[in-house]
């Protein structure tokens, strides 16, 4: 009994088992194995290794924008002259990475609140003082109406900011068709805190000299940090006059793909623009537009000044993405690459077991049957022992 354990243990310890392998001379079936393992190969140097950079790991970044608008507009509306500056025609203030260039506007001055008639405009049309009940509101109005039908104008009466403003005709050409030469200054700096880098798109060269000259161009300067207003209008397929009318919005992604594995110097970003949307002659609602008030005081009277304004929404987008070597995810797609070879081995045997005219020939060959039976005792297999050799 205790020899029977001890050889036991010794087996488990110093021998080894493999399978049994067939030598098959098949040309079809040699060249569809080959034909699989040279694929996998392509799959896995080509596509995992090459395409997909599997042997490095992967950092999202952390990003922050600050902008700043630069230029001029003149305007002559009924012999009121007016200088629109930075200040007047960006919304919200300087420094957010969204923001709104106004381009276009309609101004209804000295509003103050009291009763008018709503505009003849086809949506608040009455014939009767039953038209405008007391104390309601229509959904296209403007303001609570009285009651009361206005005969001149066919429209309710209304307690509102009197006059209602009329915006049924937008100002074309655009009035700060000057727009167009306005500079964006673009600053942007992001963290991949993975690998503990940090950048800026004021990369090497991109110094104060070079910002007092530049121009973007995605040729000649595509690391400017200066965009010109009427230029990102055209890289996102706007014609500037049309959009500038009713107003749009367009995206701006900076892209950064950086490869750690390289010089950090080339660890750029690239500026991508997108149209978003724009002003047509189709659509329920086209452009990009919005109210803003002035309030004052005069004579005792609380007025306002407002403006609709139309304008250009820019929307600035960080995306970036760095990648370096680690040998974790190396060594994990080469093993899994290395387990995509058995797929061969797979569809080979089907091949041969279930396809090929000889089938039954290869089958005898691969298994070796056998027949069990109460007297004749189980064959044991034949042990090759090193030792005696």
């Amino acid at each position: 009994m205790k020899n029977s354990i001890t050889e036991a243990i010794s087996d488990f310890f110093f021998e080894y088992e493999t399978p049994r392998q067939v030598l098959v001379r098949n040309r079809r079936v040699g060249v569809v194995c080959r034909l699989i393992q040279l694929g996998v190969l392509v799959y896995i140097i080509g596509w995992v290794f090459i395409y997909e950079k599997g042997y490095q790991t992967e950092d999202t970044a952390i990003g922050s924008v600050f902008t700043k608008m630069k230029g001029v507009a003149y305007t002559n509306i009924s012999g009121e002259q007016k200088v629109w500056d930075v200040s007047d025609y960006v919304y919200p203030d300087q420094g957010a990475e969204s923001f709104v260039v106004m381009t276009n506007f309609i101004i209804t001055v000295g509003q103050t609140q009291s009763t008018c008639p709503e505009l003849p405009d086809g949506k608040n049309t009455c014939h009767s003082d039953e038209d405008c009940k007391k104390g309601e509101f229509k959904r296209t109005g403007n303001g609570e109406m009285t009651g009361k039908c206005v005969n001149t104008t066919n429209t309710c009466e209304i307690m509102s900011w009197c006059p209602v403003e009329d915006d049924r005709q937008i100002p074309d050409p655009p009035l700060l068709l000057a727009a167009e030469n306005y500079t964006l200054f673009i600053k942007n700096s992001i963290t991949f805190p993975e690998f503990n880098v940090v950048r800026s798109n004021l990369v090497e060269g991109v110094d104060q000299n070079y910002i007092k000259t530049c121009m973007f161009h995605p040729e000649k300067d595509p690391l400017c940090p200066i965009f010109k207003l009427g230029d990102i209008a055209q890289y996102s397929g706007f014609n500037f006059t049309q959009i500038a009318q009713g107003g749009g919005a367009i995206g701006i992604l900076i892209d950064w793909e950086c490869n750690l594995d390289l010089r950090i110097q080339k660890c750029i970003p690239k500026y991508r623009f997108h149209g978003l949307y724009g002003s047509s002659s189709e659509g329920a609602s086209v452009g990009y537009n919005f109210r803003k008030a002035k309030y004052y005081v005069e004579d005792k009277v609380e007025k306002r000044t407002l403006m609709k304004v139309f304008g250009l929404r820019i929307d600035i987008i960080v995306h970036g993405l760095a990648r370096k070597f680690d040998i974790i995810p190396t060594l994990t797609a080469i093993g899994s690459g290395v387990g995509i070879f058995g797929v061969a081995t797979v569809v080979c045997d089907l091949v041969l077991l279930y396809l090929l005219p000889k089938r039954d020939f290869y089958k005898n060959m691969k298994f070796k049957y056998t027949t069990v039976q109460d007297e004749v005792p189980k064959e044991q297999p034949e042990k090759v022992d090193e030792r005696k050799e």
